[in-house]
């Protein structure tokens, strides 16, 4: 002991601290392993008799321990009454007398793997799919003027959010039950799409929608989406039987083959994956099993409408889907109907002339838009569902009056430069283009501190020319150095206001040949990557992108400059007017 006391202070405090360390270490611990009291699911069954009935489906199936285990469960709970109109509607008396393989998918049919509120819930499929692989859907229903959650829309949610150790629990009056019906044999068993059923058989597509899922190599399933047409709905367009749909599409008079046109009306009903009205809601274009062909949809208040689409300025009525009997989901996929007769409609390539200004947002500012006295204003970042860019988020992108451009606006950028300190790679969604082979032109108002290096790229893959947008376009009333428009063509730009006025800065530049693959909507981008010395806010301002199919004449129609729009035909422009014509 006097030898420890004559260590050093700092030696003894040392020595001490690690008699301690080593007298816990020997000393059993004594530590609380959870302060969570809540009962996980098994347990909360276990403690409530009214779900006693659900609990020994889990036990019978060995998902009771399952579900009393670390996790972020969502467990639809059935009632006992719901679990008893179960055995009714099966024709037994006790759980004992169902497979146990059939009790296997009811429970796993009712749980997901992860942690889900009814705050989280939408009119639509809950985006995680259950144990048993298939989505749930959920809605809201009133009834007598009470407002309920439903589920697959055949069970009311009677106590919701119910907090366990381990997950959440929503107690259910019905037993959900698993979809066992293909596609095929769903819609065979609704009398009301009997005449769509021969269809399916004549064109040997009831064998295709008939299939059980496989999964590939990414473990991605072949579901299917299938759009049925009523009895009713074929009726309205003129078909009553199976031989009327036969004289109108058969052309090749064999169904069965993939070329016929009554072959390529159902597969165009059918689209890839599994798409339910919540994702049909907000996908604008789906791809069908007919070839490069596609299906816009977009929605309309309550409506999701389908090939509701403006070509050439004039608006398209197309189809909605009927809710109600809608989102049917089956063992392969899931059937929807719809109110009216579609097919593919026969196409040619088309012009677009693609106003950038023409946004939804920017249309609903009735007191500036397009108006004579309009004054500039602008979107933050995220402000236009149809565009998107990158860069410093506070700064905008503007609508912008301006007299001499066609439609009398502007499509201004602040800073339209790299990195932070302005914006970039700033994408628009076109409108609906018809596949084909087309040129692209950009028309822009040229200045000097623009970028001089604007890459373009069509659905992410870039054309073969860049834009200058500090080059001014050529004067054609200049004796020495004026071009006139077909020699200006084949230099890769044009003047397409008319009258082009002395003076003014508007250009068009071609920037490549695309190939269109599907009707549909496509993807633009503009991305400048040499615009270091662009410092002026407003200095970069698009006009229109036209597409025009490789064979029509690329000069004519030109635009009218100014509100109201409206094109100029070449015969109509007067000779000699500023070089634009006479030649």
């Amino acid at each position: 002991m006097k030898r420890l006391l004559r260590l050093p202070s700092f030696l003894r405090l040392t020595l001490v601290f690690l008699i301690v360390l080593i007298f816990q270490n020997c000393t059993e611990q004594k530590i609380k392993e959870g302060t969570d009291k809540t009962p996980n699911i098994t347990e909360y069954l276990r403690q409530n008799p009214d779900y006693s009935m659900f609990l020994e489906i889990l036990d019978i199936t060995n998902y009771a321990s399952y579900m009393n285990t670390y996790g972020t469960f969502t467990l639809f709970l059935p009632t006992n009454d719901a679990v008893k109109q179960y055995l009714k509607d099966l024709g037994v008396s006790s759980l004992k007398e169902v497979p146990v393989e059939d009790l296997k998918k009811i429970a796993k049919l009712h749980i997901l793997d992860k942690t889900i509120a009814t705050t989280s819930f939408t009119d639509g499929k809950i985006p995680t799919p259950s144990l048993q692989g298939q989505f749930l859907i959920t809605g809201n229903i009133v009834v007598n003027g009470v407002s309920s959650e439903t589920v697959n829309k055949t069970s009311n949610i009677v106590v919701s959010n119910i907090i366990a150790g381990n997950g959440i629990i929503h107690a259910i009056d019905k037993v959900l039950r698993v979809a066992d019906k293909t596609i095929a044999q769903s819609i065979e068993a609704d009398k009301n799409l009997s005449l769509f059923t021969e269809v399916l058989k004549a064109t040997g597509w009831y064998d295709k929608l008939n299939q059980p899922i496989v999964y590939d190599a990414n473990k991605v399933g072949s579901f299917l989406t299938v759009l049925g047409e009523s009895n009713e709905v074929l009726s309205k367009a003129g078909f009553n039987t199976l031989d009327d749909l036969k004289k109108r599409y058969s052309h090749l008079k064999d169904p069965t083959k993939a070329a016929d046109s009554l072959n390529l009306y159902v597969q165009y009903h059918v689209l890839p994956n599994l798409n339910y009205l919540s994702d049909m809601a907000i996908t604008p274009v789906f791809e069908t099993k007919a070839p490069l062909e596609v299906i816009s949809s977009q929605l309309d208040k309550q409506s999701i409408l389908l090939n509701h689409d403006i070509f050439n300025g004039l608006q398209e009525q197309g189809v909605a889907i009927v809710r109600d009997p809608s989102n049917t989901t089956c063992s392969n996929g899931v059937l929807h109907y719809v109110d009216g007769h579609f097919t593919i409609k026969k196409r040619v390539a088309a012009p677009v002339y693609f106003d950038l200004c023409n946004q939804p947002e920017m249309v609903a500012n009735v007191a500036n838009y397009r108006k004579t006295a309009g004054v500039t204003f602008s979107f933050v970042f995220g402000g236009l569902a149809n565009v998107t860019w990158t860069g410093n988020k506070t700064y905008t992108m503007s609508w912008q009056p301006y007299s001499g451009a066609a439609n009398g606006d502007l499509w201004n950028i602040f800073r339209f430069r790299t990195g932070t300190g302005g914006l970039n790679e700033i994408e628009f969604d076109t409108p609906v283009i018809i596949k084909g082979k087309y040129k692209i032109w950009v028309s822009y108002r040229a200045h000097a501190k623009a970028s001089p290096n604007t890459k373009v790229f069509f659905n992410g893959v870039q054309t073969s020319r860049i834009i200058n947008q500090t080059e001014f376009p050529n004067d054609p009333s200049v004796a020495t150095t004026g071009i006139n428009d077909r020699v200006l063509e084949s230099q890769g730009y044009k003047r397409h206001i008319f009258p082009f006025v002395k003076g003014d800065a508007l250009n068009s530049r071609f920037v490549g040949i695309v190939e269109v693959l599907t009707t549909g909507k496509h993807k633009i981008k503009f991305v400048t990557d040499a615009c270091t010395g662009c410092s002026a806010g407003d200095a970069d301002r698009f006009d229109m992108v036209e597409f025009r199919p490789v064979d029509m004449d690329q000069i004519w129609p030109k635009f009218k400059p100014g509100y109201g729009g409206g094109f100029v035909q070449r015969t109509d422009a007067t000779k000699g007017d500023n070089g634009n014509s006479g030649y």
